[in-house]
Formats: C-alpha cells, sequence, structure tokens
C-alpha cells in the first residue's frame, strides 16, 4: 500500500484561518497555499498507509479525552536564526495543545516520534523566505488578535502536489464521562521551538 506523510493539528477558524492564509502568500511563502492556518499538534509524519486505521483510532481516543477549551493567539515572534520562521504567537491553550500533542505521539501509540525541537505551539506566517519578507511579516502582524474555543483537531494528508487535505475531523468529547480536562494555561513560551 505504500506510505503516507499525515499531519495532526487544530485549524485556524474563518474569518482569521483564510486572512492570515493570504498574508502569507503576500510575504512570498510559495507553500502557503497548500497549508491551511494552523497550531500544529503532529508534524509532518510518514506512515505506512495499512497503519491508518489503527491511527485514526488512536486519535478518536486521545480526542475522547479531551474537552474544549479556549485558544487565543497575539502578536508575532520569531525561531530565526535557529529556524526560518514567523508566527503568531499562541497565548492561550498553549499547555493544552502541549498535552494534546504529547498524548498523540504517545511511545506506545501509532504515531510515535521523537521532535526536532521542544514543542511550542504557534502559528506560522511566515517560512524559509527573504529576510526582508519575514521582516515586513513579523511587523505586519505584530497587533494581530484571534479569539475562539478549540472543540476539535484534526488529521490531514499531504498530497503528491505538496497540498495538505483535511481526511478527518475528530470532536472533544464533553460531559461528565470524559477524562479530566485539558490543562489550561497563559503564555506558555518554551525556549526552543518546534514546526
Amino acid at each position: 500500500m505504500g506510505t503516507v506523510t499525515l499531519g495532526v493539528s487544530i485549524a485556524v477558524p474563518e474569518p482569521y484561518g483564510s486572512f492570515l492564509q493570504k498574508r502569507r502568500e503576500g510575504f512570498g511563502d510559495p507553500h502557503a497555499h497548500g497549508i491551511p492556518t494552523h497550531v500544529t499538534l503532529l508534524p509532518p509524519t510518514e506512515a505506512d498507509a495499512s497503519s491508518l486505521p489503527a491511527i485514526e483510532d488512536h486519535l478518536a481516543r486521545v480526542a475522547a479525552e479531551c474537552r474544549p477549551f479556549p485558544m487565543r493567539l497575539s502578536g508575532t515572534g520569531t525561531f530565526r536564526p535557529l529556524s526560518p520562521v514567523v508566527y503568531v504567537n499562541v497565548v492561550e491553550g498553549s499547555a493544552s495543545c502541549a498535552w494534546l500533542q504529547k498524548r498523540i505521539r504517545d511511545e506506545a501509540g501509532p504515531v510515535a516520534r521523537e521532535l526536532q525541537f521542544p514543542y511550542h505551539p504557534h502559528v506560522t506566517v511566515a517560512h524559509g523566505i527573504a529576510e526582508e519578507a519575514m521582516d515586513r511579516a513579523y511587523e505586519e502582524l505584530a497587533g494581530f488578535e484571534a479569539a475562539w474555543t478549540i472543540d476539535a483537531f484534526a488529521l490531514y494528508e499531504q498530497g503528491p502536489d505538496g497540498v495538505w487535505r483535511l481526511e478527518r475531523e475528530y470532536p472533544f468529547g464533553e460531559g461528565e464521562g470524559t477524562a479530566p480536562a485539558v490543562p489550561h494555561q497563559t503564555g506558555v513560551r518554551p525556549p526552543a521551538p518546534s514546526r
């Protein structure tokens, strides 16, 4: 059956998602059109296509353990010079994202993997483009603000054309029947980046 390239993320909802994707295109990022605006929970990961049912079951179990939580984005940050990325900050909901990504990458699970950098939730708005354009992204989105309640994450697959496409959404559990809510914390900023 071959391999597939998968990712798991929290979608940034409208109107914010389209706005940030258009701005990313405007800064000259050639990959922006194929990457829906998101907060990564599992970075691009190769998997055997035959393992998809097990991966989907695992993701459904993780989602069922989580309750909806607030997310707020505010201002910009950068991983330069370590990594050529400018991003919008996650200032509320970062601890919940960190809990989710750790559960998704559980070493006993079907998508266990190590990260290149310590996990740092963010929304990329420029990646690998000219320094002047990176500076512009950093400055022009410094006043960006958005807030919403997250009640699901999603599995994406990257096609041969490089475009990431939604495969399935995983709604969170609610009410008394779920595991304890994911912890919430504001302004968690680990020292090193993850993409």
